[in-house]
């Protein structure tokens, strides 16, 4: 069975969907407590090593076919102040490449913000993009929507980055669009009622929503400024900011009231099966944050699946 070393893990949102690819995921790393935790719940105990990845000896992990890493965007986001590799976040990346020079796996598997291509001009693409040649690997890069390629009605766009090192004799190609079939609706189910923790009934925004979520059948998006419709009745990208700014998490009116999406609802939107749950011991805030820092599984399942025809 083809392995995995799984970097910057989080829930492990990688780790399944390479396992339902036919992976087996021999390590992972995360520091995060909370999402820890998560993945604890998920995955069991095994392979998560809980440690900044910084203090991690390459020795220390074991031998395997593809590293996995979807390393912290939030220093190249369009969301946040795009400082980059000027932010210690962003020089988390050079931690992947020094785990690729001593290990050099046969393919190394990234996803970051689509905004990782433009950032600084494309300075900061291209140093990437360099680090992982000069140890012999051709890359391949495409931005897609989970809309088109995870049939998922989420509007998430992201870079999935696949670098194939030379010993590999085949070539890679990312997967192609695929139509759309999952709707909105069959994830939301409006005449069902939530946890009253996800309504605003009685709270001081709800006059304020209502005034503004004219399209009881759409999700908005709250911002600063306005509260946004998603175009074709579809999720807006969950990001990890719901956790920290409670009131950005996607609202709909549902025959309840005004509510934020819920947790197994956020989850459905990022392609999580159901048997995926949160421990009771995080918090809501924490729960919400994991879900915008993890990944739309079937768009990386579909990645892991052609990994796994070009190494078998």
């Amino acid at each position: 069975m083809l392995s995995v070393c799984s970097l910057f893990a989080g829930i492990g949102g990688i780790d399944l969907a390479f396992s339902q690819a036919g992976f087996d995921i021999v390590w992972a790393n995360e520091k995060d407590a909370a999402a820890c935790e998560t993945y604890r719940r998920n995955f069991g105990e095994k392979q998560l090593v809980e440690k900044d990845i910084r203090k991690v000896k390459a020795d220390d992990i074991p031998d395997f076919d593809v590293l996995a890493a979807g390393f912290p965007c939030q220093p190249f986001s369009i969301a946040g102040k795009q400082k980059g590799f000027g932010d210690k976040r962003g020089n988390l990346f050079f931690e992947i490449t020094r785990i690729v020079d001593a290990k050099r796996p046969k393919v190394v598997f990234l996803e970051n913000v689509a905004n990782l291509v433009e950032h600084d001009n494309g300075r900061t693409f291209l140093v990437i993009f360099n680090s992982l040649a000069q140890f012999g690997y051709v890359v391949y890069y495409k931005v897609m929507y989970a809309n088109e390629y995870g049939n998922l009605p989420h509007i998430r766009k992201r870079i999935y980055i696949t670098a194939v090192h030379d010993s590999v004799s085949k070539g890679y190609s990312h997967p192609e669009p695929i139509a759309l079939t999952v709707q909105s609706s069959d994830i939301i189910h409006r005449d069902v009622r939530q946890n009253e923790i996800y309504y605003y009934n009685g709270n001081d925004l709800f006059s304020y929503f209502a005034g503004k979520m004219f399209d009881k059948s759409a999700i908005y998006r709250p911002t600063d400024n306005e509260v946004r419709l998603t175009k074709n009745r579809m999720c807006p990208t969950l990001t990890a900011n719901m956790g920290t700014y409670p009131d950005r998490v996607p609202i709909v009116w549902d025959d309840f009231g005004i509510r934020k999406l819920t947790l197994r609802e956020c989850l459905d939107f990022q392609g999580f099966p159901q048997s995926f749950f949160f421990p009771n011991t995080i918090s809501l805030d924490d729960a919400y944050k994991q879900i915008g820092n993890s990944v739309c599984v079937p768009v990386v399942r579909r990645i892991a699946e052609r990994i796994g025809l070009l190494l078998g």
